[in-house]
Formats: structure tokens, C-alpha cells, sequence
């Protein structure tokens, strides 16, 4: 087998976040449920759009963050995502490019206009997000390139893209391609509402198709639809090769066939803006996986690669992975 030019591709929504800090009151003025993700059309998201304070913009979704996490440890990795030919289209795909990330989808010229997420950060370090998708929904096989996934050492699924024909039909052809040349698949569970909404076709896909399972514990727990973290743990490790699960200030549990590795979170000072924690957890794990690095130091690097993007607002690092990587690995 030849040597991958990319240590991974990710497939998944693309989406401008749009962060800012708000008050408790904003969101219940607002009414969207406090921590959790909530869909909505163009209209509304414009509405909110209107009444945030101040905020950051950059290129994200769950995905996109943690390719970018993985860039900033220095690893080669690709993206594969649909924007409108729009401006924030446009500052997608300048921001993500400038990170050194391969991206050529091509943008649509018509439908929907570029999906965003608001991120709604509260004082207790808690996120609320308003999620329009726009144009990442129409993602479809069409748009993965064979040769891209062949030349990937790991190809990474988000979860969420399941609620999308066209979409599922991608991450099928992502799969199928990894698996013919050789390569690993992962996949992030992203939200245990999704889980709920496609739990049987998620178990399949976990059973049959899946390397490498990312998830929380509530997501965990809602796939093998059991209240007990270790119930899940059991059950997940005889599904799939490699479980990293995540439990917040508990740390992450990774689990293989004959491993089980408790890592401890990473120390932070201050916790303050949880978004995209497990999105860099992930990055950190596969930066470990693809260099060769056993499971227990996956795991460190998933915690370090966390606490350093829960230390300051937004998804994704404020400072180079890579450097912080040198306390773990040399």
C-alpha cells in the first residue's frame, strides 16, 4: 500500500460560526433550549443574526473545526463540504485554505445561501447554537473525490450530515472508498439527537463500516439506548475496532477489543467557552492514531488538544497544537 498524502479528510457541513457572548436572558428571549442546538431557516437565523452583540466569524462546522485542529498540529489533511458561491462562501473557503487545508469543492451557484451557526456562549461557559444549514445540506456524492479518500490515511464522517439523503449517500461513497483502499473510517456520533433520529442505521453503520468511534456519554448511551456509561462501553467495544468516548471534567474512556484506557482531562485554567471541545478532542486523537502513537496517548492529545480550545472563545486552536504536542510526545 503507498504511503497517504493526507492524514485525514473530513466530510461535513460547512458552516460559518458566528460566536458571541450573551446573557442567559438573550436566550430565553429568544426561546431556544440553554446548551443545546437548535435548526431554523434563513429567516430566523437572520432575525437573532440581528440582535447578537459583537461577534467573531470564522469557518466551522463540527467536521471543519477538527481538520483544522489537526492542522494546527502540523499534520496534511483535506476537506470536503458545500458552500454557496456567496460571501461568506467565499470567506469559508479563504479561511479554511489559509490554514493549509485542501479544499476544492466546487461552491454552488444556486439554491441556498451558505450555512452559519451561531454560537451563543453564556457564563457558564455553556453553548447555545441556532444552526442554519443552507447549502452544506446539498453535499453529495457527487462532491467526494475517490482519489482524495484513497490518499487519506483516515477518512472522518460527521454524524449530522445523516439527516440528508444526499448526504448519506456521500458518507457512503467516503466509506466505500476508504475501505476499498485499505484505509481507515471514523466517525463522530456529533449530537445525541441525531443518534435518536437515525439510532438503527447508526448501529448498522457503527457494526459494519466504522474504525474509529467518537462520541460523548450522553451520545453513547443514546445509541445503545442505556442510562449506565459503562453499559454503553461494553456494547460499543465489541462493535467497532477503536471507541474514543468523552465525558467532559470526567476526561475520555478509549476502549479497542482488549484495551480500556481512562485518560484524565487535560488541566485548563479557566474554563471559558466549551464549543468545539470535542471537536479538537478528536483532532488530537487522530493526530496521535495516524502518526502511530498508542491508544493512552490518543487520548492525551484529544484532552490536550480540548483544554486548550475550551481556555478562550471559539472552536478552534488559538495556538499552535503542534507545540503544546511537544509536552506529550517528542
Amino acid at each position: 500500500m503507498t504511503e497517504p498524502d493526507f492524514e485525514v479528510v473530513g466530510i461535513g457541513n460547512a458552516l460559518v460560526d458566528v460566536i458571541s457572548s450573551v446573557d442567559r436572558s438573550f436566550i430565553d428571549a429568544h426561546g431556544f433550549p440553554h446548551g443545546a442546538t437548535t435548526m431554523v431557516d434563513l429567516e430566523r437565523v437572520e432575525a437573532v443574526y440581528d440582535d447578537l452583540p459583537p461577534a467573531q466569524e470564522i469557518s466551522g462546522g463540527s467536521c471543519a473545526n477538527t481538520i483544522a485542529g489537526l492542522a494546527s498540529f502540523g499534520a496534511s489533511v483535506a476537506f470536503i463540504g458545500r458552500v454557496r458561491d456567496d460571501q461568506l462562501g467565499k470567506v469559508y473557503t479563504h479561511d479554511l485554505r489559509s490554514l493549509g487545508v485542501h479544499f476544492d469543492v466546487v461552491p454552488a451557484t444556486d439554491g441556498p445561501a451558505t450555512g452559519r451557526c451561531l454560537v451563543m456562549v453564556t457564563d457558564d461557559a455553556q453553548r447555545t447554537q441556532c444552526t442554519y444549514l443552507g447549502a452544506s445540506t446539498f453535499i453529495g456524492p457527487e462532491d467526494v473525490d475517490p482519489s482524495v479518500v484513497a490518499r487519506s490515511h483516515v477518512t472522518y464522517l460527521e454524524g449530522y450530515l445523516w439527516d440528508q439523503p444526499p448526504a448519506k449517500e456521500a458518507i457512503r461513497r467516503a466509506a466505500a472508498g476508504a475501505r476499498d483502499a485499505g484505509r481507515l473510517v471514523a466517525l463522530t456520533l456529533s449530537d445525541p439527537f441525531c443518534v435518536e433520529r437515525h439510532r438503527a442505521e447508526f448501529r448498522t453503520l457503527v457494526e459494519d463500516e466504522i474504525d474509529v468511534l467518537f462520541a460523548n456519554e450522553a451520545e453513547i448511551c443514546a445509541l445503545y439506548e442505556v442510562d449506565e456509561f459503562d453499559a454503553a462501553l461494553q456494547q460499543v467495544r465489541r462493535h467497532c475496532q477503536i471507541a474514543a468516548l468523552t465525558r467532559s471534567e470526567k476526561g475520555s474512556v478509549v476502549v479497542s477489543a482488549d484495551e480500556v484506557h481512562a485518560v484524565d482531562a487535560h488541566p485548563v485554567d479557566r474554563v471559558v467557552d466549551t464549543t468545539g471541545a470535542g471537536d479538537q478532542y478528536a483532532a488530537g486523537f487522530l493526530h496521535g492514531l495516524t502518526r502511530g502513537h498508542d491508544l493512552a496517548t490518543c487520548g492525551r492529545l484529544g484532552s490536550l488538544a480540548a483544554a486548550e480550545v475550551i481556555s478562550h472563545f471559539g472552536a478552534r486552536p488559538a495556538v499552535s497544537l503542534a507545540r503544546l504536542a511537544e509536552t506529550i510526545v517528542q
